[in-house]
């Protein structure tokens, strides 16, 4: 082999934690070999170098930063399903959007999605338009859960009230809206979490 160019090799390593960052794996060698204009035996050859000094590791789907593997390992990829009305009943629409990496400290066990809030129905639960809610998902609630609630085919996200006759009703955290009754509900899930971005 020739002589190490050790600006390639930063670069090599630069490269593999920037796409594991920003995919959550690691890209394959030919990929490395691609995005920096050399030969797949060449980029083989500096890879060894770094996976024998332990900068990087060999993942499931490609090579990968210590950090990365690391970062892999405690999070877990959450689905982003399009949004959720924070207003009036709207018809259910469910899009994959992407998906967000989060830590599995934060999220614990069970199925995890997340919601783009649509509306101010929820403001005064600091609900805003725009913000991402992360859901757990759940068939049962308890009253004062905020939930993703399914009425005759149409979804919202209220909290959930029950009144002294054991009547349960979906309550906008919004004083210039009314409660709504209904007789037939479905609970999809429970809002844990708001991520939203600082103004």
């Amino acid at each position: 082999m020739r002589k190490i160019d050790s600006g390639l090799l930063g670069r090599i390593k630069e490269y593999v934690e920037d796409y594991c960052g920003n995919c959550g794996y690691g890209p394959s060698v030919r990929e490395i070999a691609s995005a920096h204009d050399i030969a797949v035996g060449t980029a083989q050859k500096y890879l060894a170098i770094l996976l024998q000094d332990g900068q990087l590791s060999r993942g499931k789907r490609g090579y990968q930063s210590t950090d990365c593997a690391s970062a892999v390992t405690d999070t877990m990829r959450v689905p982003i399903l399009g949004t959720i009305p924070c207003g009036p009943l709207a018809a259910e629409e469910e899009y994959l959007e992407g998906y967000i990496r989060l830590p599995k400290a934060f999220l614990g066990g069970g199925k995890w999605y997340l919601l783009t809030a649509d509306g101010d129905s929820m403001i005064d639960a600091g609900i805003g338009n725009g913000d991402l809610v992360l859901i757990k998902a759940a068939e049962e609630a308890e009253p004062g859960d905020i939930v993703v609630a399914l009425v005759e085919n149409r979804v919202t996200l209220k909290r959930l009230r029950r009144n002294d006759a054991g009547q349960y009703y979906l309550h906008p955290e919004n004083q210039s809206m009314s409660d709504i009754y209904v007789e037939d509900l479905q609970i999809q899930g429970i809002a844990v979490k708001v991520l939203k971005d600082l103004v």
